[in-house]
């Protein structure tokens, strides 16, 4: 400790001993040039000179550097609030998370979260905010093992939703103290299970309204091959239903065609302009013998300005003639088919079909543009029916950025308004 304070002193008193020496040399070839035999002024001259050029100078060669005493540094620099550090990193994720201790209690969730599941009502624990068994087993195990864990979770109200649920425990190494904790996330897969679900039953559908009209070509061929090979009465009526069959088929094949066609092509909106009086009024004119056959009549009601729209002629005559014919079909009881075209309160345009016929069940409007759904499968066979056509309608309105609006009450009838 002495020999340490001893060199304390030693650098405080360095730099002032150096300068001391350097007037002391100063003074010492002053004297020497006036023994020599200079002038006296001369010498104090030289010696003044000298002494300036010491007390003044920036940077000595003949002096030493003396390092500045360290400065002391913070022992321990302060550290970021740990919740807060995971609360500012969770707020950035695009799903909902949840925050949960080792003892189970939720410490905190993302905005996310808020809209998916609520906002949280203080700290509670994780079993006050999730019901389902198996998202709380899977929790006690994580924080029992500490090994990551995920599964599959619906929720059925206040829609159905289907979740992949996943919890994993955080390192947090950085932050001190060190706390156990666990991020518990969701992720939402309902639209890919609605997607796959609407596949399958594509398929299935497909496969059974292909092979409905096969198998009864297949049995009446036999028939014509076999006990009915020199009945030509029986000939006439078999050929008569096996035309329908195949008609039946080739319906089916020409909608599937025209919904891959307009998938191919759903995200090139069109450009052209259309009048759409003129084509309600081909799309009346070409369904007048389906009408006049079925006893209904179909009344259109036009604006007397023109009214145009951005689209595709062809497809829009395909969309109104869905429409329509479902309209007479359907709603064959009321007798009367009213069309309307009008501008909107907001200045866009609408057509809406409007029957009076029996109606749709609540429960049934959300489907109608499903592929294959029908309302009643029997009726809608024994009109010629696909199933298609809806979705055809809702694929075609789609590229032309405009929507189908259906209202139906039962009794009164059904309301199909296009919306531009």
């Amino acid at each position: 400790m002495l020999n340490e304070d001893r060199s304390d002193l030693r650098h405080a008193f360095e730099p002032l001993l150096v300068r001391w020496r350097q007037i002391a040399v100063a003074a010492i070839v002053s004297m020497a040039c006036y023994l020599a035999g200079a002038q006296a002024g001369f010498a104090i001259v030289l010696f003044v000179i000298g002494l300036v050029y010491i007390l003044f100078r920036q940077d000595g060669t003949d002096s030493e550097e003396v390092a500045a005493p360290p400065v002391a540094l913070e022992s321990q620099s302060a550290r970021p609030d740990p919740d807060s550090v995971v609360q500012e990193v969770i707020e950035a994720l695009d799903k909902p998370i949840f925050i949960i201790g080792q003892d189970g209690h939720l410490r905190g969730q993302n905005s996310v979260a808020d809209k998916a599941f609520g906002p949280p009502v203080g700290p509670l624990h994780v079993s006050t905010r999730f019901r389902s068994p198996g998202i709380l087993d899977m929790i006690r195990e994580t924080i029992e093992t500490g090994e990551p864990n995920q599964i599959e979770h619906s929720e059925r109200l206040p829609s159905e939703r289907v979740y992949t649920v996943r919890i994993a425990p955080m390192t947090l190494e950085t932050l001190n103290p060190i706390e156990p904790l666990f991020l518990l996330s969701f992720r939402d897969i309902s639209e890919l299970r609605r997607l796959d679900r609407m596949r399958s039953d594509f398929v299935a559908n497909a496969s059974h309204e292909l092979r409905t009209p096969l198998a009864s070509l297949r049995g009446f061929i036999e028939t014509l091959l076999g006990p009915a090979r020199a009945d030509p009465k029986a000939q006439e009526r078999f050929l008569g239903i096996m035309l329908d069959q195949a008609n039946r088929m080739s319906r089916l094949v020409d909608d599937l065609l025209s919904l891959s066609r307009l998938e191919l092509k759903a995200h090139i909106a069109p450009d052209q302009k259309v009048d759409l009086a003129p084509v309600l009024g081909h799309v009346r004119d070409s369904l007048a013998p389906l009408a006049a056959e079925l006893d209904v009549t179909i009344d259109l009601h036009l604006p007397e300005e023109q009214i145009l729209v951005v689209g595709d002629r062809d497809e829009l005559v395909q969309v109104f003639e869905n429409l329509i014919e479902n309209a007479c079909k359907y709603g064959q009881e009321g007798k009367r088919v009213d069309i309307y075209l009008r501008h909107t309160a907001e200045g866009g345009t609408e057509v809406s079909v409007v029957d009076c016929g029996p109606g749709i069940p609540t429960e049934h409007v959300p489907r109608l543009t499903e592929r294959f759904y029908r309302v009643n499968i029997e009726d809608s066979r024994s009109k010629k029916g696909t199933g298609l056509g809806l979705a055809i309608v809702k694929h075609i309105l789609t590229r032309h950025r405009a929507r189908l609006v259906v209202r139906s009450e039962l009794g009164k009838g059904t309301d199909f308004t296009v919306r531009f």
